[in-house]
């Protein structure tokens, strides 16, 4: 039976990726050692960092004015990472779109010197839409406007980056980085964990522009984006592992033709999903069309014994990690780059099968 995971994070990797791995896992480049035993510090993992960062930059298409840092403690702690630094005296704007935005908001709301506002939010109609924002709404004396540009669990995305005037935007990137067609030179600052689209958990991306890493904040070392540019992310030990299977998914994009190509690749998914979910009654998509996520896809049939149901039947048949979200319930397709289209061809073959089983006559 062959399986396909499904799951929101930590996700799928590309098959090539995993064998490379799998093939240099005991002995790197005739070093003897496995990556995981490499020294940060040695000549061998200075390439893997360098060309993991090369590679990002490249598919990106990062500016020079801004720097790339490999980090630990996942985007939850950019959560506290970005007030601390850069908006300690000052108003932090947010847009609360769902369960990532409103944990980001809650953290800010913790730095005791930060003025937390949010301009936007989606609740009313729980979250199942992005709300507009227009240039008006954002104070230009702001340290920034924060924006979740894939909303993981309630599966809606930004399609269109906000114009924030002069204030930078910082952006949680998690769950559709390389997976979109925005242009990094909009954005002050880009975090992303990796366990959705770059690799293994206990890695985090931070993008950030120059000119916001602000030093002498008295800010601990550790949390202080000042530190961490000046050594390189090599503050202390990074994940080294995880940024060298970074490195070789990178790779695996620049091989495949880059974020053009996938983007593609996740548009042809996600829309042979949405096309059938729009076809029947028996299912629904709660998200507005305009705000779709193409990485996860939420859906539910309106009856919660029927979608217990079809998930116990779907993970039989071979989903892993199919169910929604326990704080939504329903089923979630989180369809990231490396998923295969074939997964998502007999994910509708099966909804079919089960619609012609349990649908009333």
């Amino acid at each position: 039976m062959t399986i396909y995971n499904f799951s929101a994070g930590p996700a799928v990797l590309p098959k090539p990726v995993l064998e490379k791995a799998q093939e240099e896992l005991v002995n790197y480049k005739s070093s003897q050692m496995s990556v995981m035993e490499l020294s940060h510090r040695s000549v061998l993992f200075d390439e893997i960092i360098k060309n993991a960062e090369k590679l990002l930059r490249e598919l990106m298409d990062i500016p020079e004015n801004y720097k790339v840092l490999f980090l630990q403690g996942g985007a939850s702690l950019q959560f506290t990472m970005i007030p601390l630094n850069l908006a300690q005296g000052k108003k932090a704007l947010y847009v609360n779109t769902g369960a990532w935005a409103k944990k980001a908001i809650s953290a800010a709301k913790q730095i005791e010197d930060v003025e937390v506002e949010v301009i936007a939010l989606s609740e009313d109609k729980n979250f199942t839409y992005i709300p507009k924002i227009t240039k008006d709404m954002v104070d230009q004396d702001a340290a920034y406007l924060h924006i979740t540009t894939n909303e993981t669990i309630g599966g809606i995305r930004y399609t269109d980056i906000p114009d924030t005037g002069d204030v930078p935007l910082i952006a949680d990137m998690s769950s559709n980085i390389l997976a979109n067609d925005y242009k990094v030179s909009d954005f002050g600052l880009i975090y992303a964990g990796a366990q959705k689209n770059i690799g293994p958990a206990g890695l985090t991306v931070v993008i950030i522009r120059e000119d916001l890493i602000k030093e002498g904040q008295n800010i601990p070392p550790m949390l202080d984006y000042s530190v961490l540019a000046a050594n390189d992310s090599m503050y202390n030990t990074p994940p080294t592992y995880a940024i060298y299977i970074a490195g070789l998914v990178f790779e695996w994009l620049k091989d495949l033709g880059g974020l053009d190509e996938i983007l593609k690749q996740d548009q042809e998914k996600a829309q042979l999903l949405y096309d059938y979910i729009d076809s029947t009654d028996f299912y629904i998509s709660p998200v507005a069309k305009e705000d779709r996520s193409i990485t996860n896809v939420p859906f539910i049939t309106g009856d919660d014994e029927l979608d217990k149901k079809f998930n116990s039947e779907a993970k039989a048949y071979g989903f892993e990690n199919l169910k929604g979200h326990r704080s939504v319930g329903g089923m979630r397709a989180s369809l990231y780059n490396a998923f295969p289209k074939e997964g998502v061809e007999e994910l509708v073959k099966f909804m079919k099968n089960f619609e012609e089983e349990n649908k009333e006559k």
